[in-house]
């Protein structure tokens, strides 16, 4: 299972990025899928999630209202739509698969993405 990563930039704030998380080697239906974060100095936190079997969707509070994940099985690719970018969000976003979005046991971490909101 490896994933991989892109869509990330320098944007102001209040711009927007569209992240995608494509599959590499295996397919992304039967997956969930998760959004994560780590800004310089902080520890990883949980962003978004989007499970397999219903497509139910979850936001860290942080992100409520403004970021949309959203799959696309026939690409392969999971995406995260973030709008109303803050500084605060700048961070590398990588994404990992799971058997569910509380099961904890990610794995398939990408290389990661780098976002940057700054004026």
């Amino acid at each position: 299972v490896q994933l991989v990563e892109s869509g990330g930039g320098l944007v102001q704030p209040g711009g927007s990025l569209r992240l995608s998380c494509a599959a590499s080697g295996f397919t992304l239906d039967g997956y969930a899928i998760g959004w994560f974060r780590q800004a310089p100095g902080k520890e990883r936190e949980g962003v978004s999630c989007i499970e397999s079997s219903d497509g139910s969707t979850y936001y860290a509070e942080a992100v409520k209202g403004r970021f949309i994940i959203s799959r696309d099985n026939a690409k392969n690719t999971v995406y995260l739509q973030m709008n109303s970018l803050k500084p605060e969000d700048t961070a590398v976003y990588s994404c990992a698969a799971d058997q569910g979005c509380f099961r904890a046991r990610w794995k398939g971490w990408g290389q990661g993405t780098q976002v940057t909101v700054s004026s």
